[in-house]
């Protein structure tokens, strides 16, 4: 999450009276992530989010994102709501951009996860691709193994101004998963960004996941893959054996992994690898000026495509069989 957008008061005022949602009294940006503005908004009736899409959001792809996280909800995961207006659309202008109002969702993210908390993020994603199997609508991802060339071209030789070499580990890790990247897994909805900021927990217990807006119809195992990257380092670039271990395992303990799946674990962990490297790095370079935004620095998915590099079964992530 981040602000990019500003919106006035007679912005905001002019959006809010398309609901039945009472007057605003409390509005705040929230200056996390990189992708979309969002906004907490406080009614007189109850709390909500309100996103205002950005460019990486186009707005042929936001009914995709809305319809799938209605149908989630409507299927008991634990998600965000879309909220309608009176004329029974979820999606309308604010500031020029498209913008959509969803369900304040409790709990609070963790920022050291234990294995518990990775224990219960691999059954929430598996919860989730269970829930998502009926979804009708299918948006193809478009950070997958066919859209890391063009990410490296817009980067380029300009990655040397992060790390020495940077541009070259990238175009030769590009190479190697086109040509290596796994085909024929089981599919279905993905969310594709479950990191730990955006899965909430109370008491100890996973209350929901936000931020949908990376979903897409993918291999399911990738969303693990991206999963083990995002919850199982340590800051010391280390891999956690024990988290892995519970997060394949409360995955396991929903939706079991099959033997193609196993099999190509270890080339979608560094390929996932890549994908987050390849739009932090473009992200780091190009902010824009007075954007509301502190990019995540790429370097530590470049330690992490280090470790993948030597893995050669996801035995060695921590899967009992």
């Amino acid at each position: 999450m981040a602000v990019y957008t500003d919106v006035s008061d007679d912005d905001l005022a002019s959006f809010v009276a398309r609901y039945d949602i009472g007057e605003p009294i409390a509005f705040k940006g929230i200056a996390e992530g990189v992708s979309n503005s969002n906004f907490f908004l406080q009614t007189t009736q109850d709390r909500y989010i309100l996103t205002v899409y950005e460019a990486r959001a186009p707005r042929e792809d936001l009914p995709f994102f809305i319809g799938l996280m209605d149908h989630l909800a409507g299927h008991g995961f634990a998600c965000p709501r879309p909220i309608r207006m009176r004329d029974g659309e979820a999606l309308a202008d604010i500031a020029g951009k498209p913008a959509a109002l969803v369900s304040y969702l409790d709990g609070l993210s963790v920022k050291k996860p234990t294995a518990a908390h990775c224990r219960a993020a691999g059954r929430a994603m598996a919860d989730l691709h269970r829930a998502g199997a009926g979804f009708a609508m299918l948006r193809p991802n478009p950070l997958s193994v066919a859209g890391w060339r063009p990410l490296a071209e817009a980067s380029g030789e300009r990655a040397e101004r992060i790390s020495p070499g940077l541009s070259r580990r990238i175009a030769d890790e590009v190479a190697f998963h086109e040509a290596h990247w796994p085909k024929g897994l089981p599919e279905g909805v993905i969310h594709a960004d479950m990191f730990p900021d955006n899965v909430f927990f109370m008491m100890g217990r996973c209350s929901g996941v936000i931020d949908f807006y990376f979903a897409a119809h993918d291999a399911l195992a990738y969303d693990l893959a991206i999963a083990l990257n995002a919850w199982c380092f340590e800051a010391d670039a280390s891999f956690n054996m024990t988290k892995g271990q519970a997060l394949l395992a409360g995955y396991e303990e929903v939706r079991p992994l099959d033997a193609t799946e196993v099999a190509a674990l270890p080339v979608l962990a560094r390929g996932a690898a890549l994908r987050f490297l390849l739009t932090r790095t473009l992200d780091l370079l190009d902010v824009p000026a007075g954007a509301l935004v502190k990019p995540h620095d790429p370097m530590p998915y470049d330690r992490r495509l280090a470790f993948h590099r030597k893995i050669t079964h996801a035995a060695e992530y921590g899967l009992v069989r």
